[in-house]
């Protein structure tokens, strides 16, 4: 009879086993601390829950906290996934959805790591190691058949603590150029998660791509919140958010409060997101669903769109997944009124060489370079995405009494008869197609053109956006985009 969730918990979480042994270890004043070691092992079967939690009894007195972990990866038949655990902790506070006692999560980047009051591996929070039951947090990601036999090894440092290091987070505002247009990506990852570069070596990258702001985006952590403090010193301003995780898609906070932590322990149809989606907003965010079709386990997008803000509709090089996203999302539009509409956003979801920061990002208009502005000008889809900095788009629309309107604006307008004069130049984008689309589908395709004109009324168009392609690769298909606009709506 096959097992409940419940009784595969408890089977995977009372199959560890522990054996203590001391060794030795070096104090912060370089005298020899004592220590003790323990090792958990369990096995973890096919079909368990989403997480499973291993208890780990901390004493009182410890400086250090140590964890390294290992499991076994046997062969699989083809097409079968094989073993991949991640690992996360949680200190005496609890397990409880919501994240009170969370204390980092590394998923499968790394194999061990630490936590003291000063310091701690990135990924985790450094702070007080207090006395109770703590648990280890396992996320089987694939189960083998056979099982997923694991071993944890954690070493208790002892003596006093280490006094801990202030708080500091980077700045919401920064000099600016006034209103204007930012180019930011939003959706990175550092050493805090599964990227390879630090914060420091990513500034100096998103400097060099031309970019104003990025996002603090690394998964299940808030770790890196503290990491860019010296960020806008280099001219950057750093927004602090999360990529929430799911098993069943993934999401951004982009321009939460800093110090948020938003929890993401549930599927699609435990009905729990809509609380954490007003989590991010109540931090002053923004809900952003990422690469909606992506292929792998557990990417694609399954909550549905009724708590976006907005959507990531091209996600680092283009392929066919965006290709999906941006057809969905236009099929949104053709449902709106230009009143509560999704703005579509783009991002690199950079990881580490040869992804490439900026490539793409987004470009909004924001009256000045601060949280605040650039968030209200992302919400309100004032904003193109741009494969480089070198790509600028221009997008109006005009009527004959001198009405304008520019990307993810309204133009109000006399009567459904009005004539409307719609108006795309770019630059840095030679070669490419210049692509009107309306709430009918492809409008208009001026081939290797740096600018058009296009006449249209209320009562044919209710929106009109932009798309800027390059030579198509397998027409009939259209070819990567160099930018794509949100749209302009048309109001009689």
């Amino acid at each position: 009879m096959a097992l409940s969730r419940r009784a595969l918990l408890a089977q995977a979480a009372a199959s560890a086993t522990a054996v203590a042994a001391p060794s030795p270890a070096v104090g912060a004043g370089g005298e020899a601390a004592p220590t003790t070691t323990t090792t958990l092992r369990g096995t973890i079967p096919p079909g368990a829950p989403d997480f499973v939690y291993v208890p780990l009894d901390v004493p009182s007195g410890v400086r250090e906290l140590r964890v390294s972990y290992r499991y076994d990866k046997p062969p699989t038949p083809p097409g079968t996934p094989g073993n991949a655990l991640d690992i996360g902790l949680f200190d005496q506070r609890g397990t409880a959805l919501g994240g009170r006692g969370f204390r980092g999560w590394s998923g499968g980047a790394r194999s061990e790591f630490f936590l003291r009051a000063d310091e701690a591996t990135p990924g985790y929070l450094p702070g007080p190691l207090e006395r109770g039951r703590w648990q280890i947090a396992l996320g089987p990601y694939t189960v083998a058949p056979q099982g997923l036999p694991y071993e944890i090894t954690v070493t208790f440092v002892h003596g006093a603590p280490a006094p801990a290091v202030p708080v500091a987070y980077p700045p919401e505002r920064i000099p600016g150029r006034g209103r204007a247009w930012y180019r930011g990506d939003c959706h990175i990852h550092s050493v805090h998660s599964d990227g390879r570069r630090t914060p420091t070596e990513i500034i100096a990258l998103a400097r060099a791509a031309g970019l104003d702001f990025v996002n603090t985006s690394e998964h299940n952590t808030h770790s890196s919140h503290t990491a860019w403090s010296g960020a806008a010193d280099s001219g950057l301003l750093v927004l602090t958010g999360e990529e929430i995780t799911t098993r069943t898609g993934h999401v951004l906070a982009v321009g939460t409060d800093p110090g948020t932590f938003i929890d993401w322990r549930y599927r699609a149809r435990d009905g729990r997101f809509a609380r954490f989606a007003r989590a991010v907003r109540r931090a002053g965010g923004l809900v952003v669903p990422a690469h909606p079709h992506a292929t792998c386990i557990g990417c694609a997008w399954k909550f549905g769109l009724g708590e976006a803000d907005a959507v990531e509709v091209w996600n680092g090089p283009w392929t066919a997944d965006d290709e999906v996203s941006l057809a969905s999302w236009d099929a949104t539009l053709c449902g709106a009124d230009g009143d509560r509409w999704l703005p579509a956003l783009a991002h690199s979801d950079y990881h580490r060489d040869p992804d490439r920061i900026g490539g793409p990002h987004t470009v909004v208009l924001a009256d000045d370079l601060s949280r605040e502005a650039i968030l209200a000008g992302l919400r309100g889809g004032r904003a193109y995405a741009a494969e480089s900095s070198a790509v600028s788009v221009d997008f109006t629309a005009v009527t004959p009494r001198g009405a304008h309107a520019g990307i993810g604006e309204g133009l109000a307008v006399t009567g459904p008869d009005t004539e409307v004069l719609v108006r795309l130049s770019v630059t840095g984008a030679q070669g490419c197609d210049l692509r009107l689309v309306t709430d009918q589908g492809l409008a208009l395709t001026v081939p290797a053109a740096t600018a058009l004109e296009w006449r249209t009324t209320p009562a044919r168009t209710a929106y009109v956006r932009a798309e800027v392609r390059h030579p198509p690769q397998a027409p009939p298909l259209p070819g990567p985009p160099a930018a794509l606009t949100n749209p302009i709506w048309l109001r009689p």
